[in-house]
């Protein structure tokens, strides 16, 4: 792995992991076409690349805590004071409930397939068919949307469908900003806030992962040979990248229609599952 690698995974973390395109199918791409470029074998991955993959995952993290840093703050009161009052009434306990009990639903849901979704790593053809399926979804809930009253809260319900939704993600292929935004839509919520919900239930999974991973995964003796320059730089790009990205998609989600990326990841989807067949 050198520095251009790790800026170009940086790039494309923060720009995809909030927009409906899946992050992780366009990190396995960018992964590979690298691969392709350098005339390096598909199957072979470091830890050293994981290792990436992770503090990528964790400069987005720290971006969406940034940018959302007053909602989290306002959650985290209404939670303690909801529960030490024994007033669970306001919008902000709610809020924080539903996204204690959706993290609790993905992990039963991701947990299973997190070996399945190692191993489509190395097959990014796969991984662009599931693409395609985020692209249907997409352009699906745009067009039924259009047949429901939005509703500005969330309910229990839409939590739960949500939930769901985030973890099927854990594919790649299958966007979770995309899933859990089209799911929103589909159960009548308004798009914003579908969207603004996604970004803060991604907080407790994606802070789970990179703190879980390293702690039974990672060899201690051999990261102190990792090249520390280009993980520190594609970490500080994810996230700045990634902070730019918040902003300026909500602005997009409260105006336009998501439709253009249901098309865009069907043709990326098409694209690299024929460019990759048989590789």
């Amino acid at each position: 792995m050198d520095l251009i690698q790790s800026i170009l995974m940086g790039i494309v973390q923060g720009l995809s992991e909030f927009l409906p395109v899946s992050s992780s199918a366009h990190l396995v791409f960018t992964s590979n076409f690298y691969k392709v470029f350098k005339g390096i074998e598909i199957v072979q991955e470091s830890n050293q690349e994981i290792f990436l993959d992770i503090m990528l995952h964790l400069g987005t993290l720290i971006a969406v805590l940034i940018y959302f840093r007053k909602e989290i703050l306002e959650i985290i009161k209404a939670l303690y004071f909801g529960l030490k009052n024994k007033d669970y009434s306001s919008r902000d306990f709610k809020l924080g409930a539903y996204i204690i009990l959706g993290t609790v639903i993905t992990v039963l849901i991701a947990y299973p397939l997190n070996e399945v979704a190692g191993g489509l790593v190395f097959r990014p053809a796969i991984v662009g068919i599931l693409l395609i399926g985020t692209g249907i979804l997409l352009l699906f809930s745009e067009y039924m949307a259009k047949k429901y009253v939005d509703k500005k809260d969330i309910s229990l319900k839409n939590s739960v469908l949500i939930a769901i939704a985030q973890g099927l993600a854990a594919l790649p292929g299958f966007s979770r900003s995309g899933l859990t935004i089209a799911t929103g839509l589909l159960s009548g919520m308004e798009r914003t806030t579908a969207a603004r919900y996604s970004f803060l239930l991604s907080i407790p999974i994606i802070l789970g992962a990179s703190m879980v991973y390293p702690m039974v995964k990672i060899d201690y003796h051999e990261i102190i040979t990792y090249n520390w320059t280009a993980i520190a730089v594609g970490t500080i790009v994810s996230g700045v990248v990634g902070y730019v990205c918040i902003k300026y998609f909500l602005k997009f989600v409260s105006k336009f229609s998501l439709g253009i990326f249901g098309y865009y990841c069907l043709i990326v989807g098409f694209g690299t599952a024929i460019f990759f067949m048989g590789r």
